[in-house]
């Protein structure tokens, strides 16, 4: 038999009580349900979409991880930001979204679009630019995004550069 969901307000597990007079056990030694109604939308954001925080050092006190979710609405590109020094791994859930990224590999550095749709996955390496477009005039596209830094890192640029060709 199931137990009953988590409800907000009873803590992060309304099964296990704190006896009374005991501090409650550290952040790191429990389990944590964050619910979806529960994101926390106070993090770094770039114009054209809206991150959430689902699991990150604020939230659940994590401390080599973020996760969470990314809201680009239709007909919206995101700004040209990266990630200062996280890895980022993104997951599709719904829309089609289009990473856009320079890639230098041929005789000059030329956009590269990668098309997704739900299922596909992206990965961003460290201080890669890039930015995020939804083309869809009426659908919302929402991606789950997993950082290895315990907080989103989102430095925000004036433009595109091929990683090792930085504007001074």
């Amino acid at each position: 038999m199931s137990e009953p969901l988590t409800t907000p307000g009873e803590g992060f597990h309304p099964h296990l009580h704190d006896a009374p007079g005991e501090s409650a056990a550290p952040l790191r030694t429990r389990l944590h349900h964050v619910r979806a109604d529960a994101l926390d939308g106070d993090t770094a954001q770039s114009g054209g979409m809206r991150r959430f925080a689902a699991v990150s050092g604020k939230t659940v006190g994590s401390e080599k991880l973020w996760m969470g979710q990314t809201h680009v609405a239709p007909s919206t590109s995101s700004s040209d930001h990266h990630h200062g020094e996280s890895e980022t791994a993104i997951y599709v859930v719904s829309g089609h979204p289009e990473f856009v990224f320079l890639d230098d590999t041929g005789a000059q550095a030329e956009e590269i679009r990668l098309r997704t749709s739900p299922g596909d996955y992206i990965f961003v390496p460290p201080f890669v630019p890039h930015r995020e477009e939804n083309p869809d005039p009426a659908e919302e596209a929402v991606v789950v995004i997993a950082r290895s830094t315990q907080e989103a890192i989102v430095v925000n640029l004036p433009g595109l550069y091929v990683l090792g060709a930085e504007k001074a």
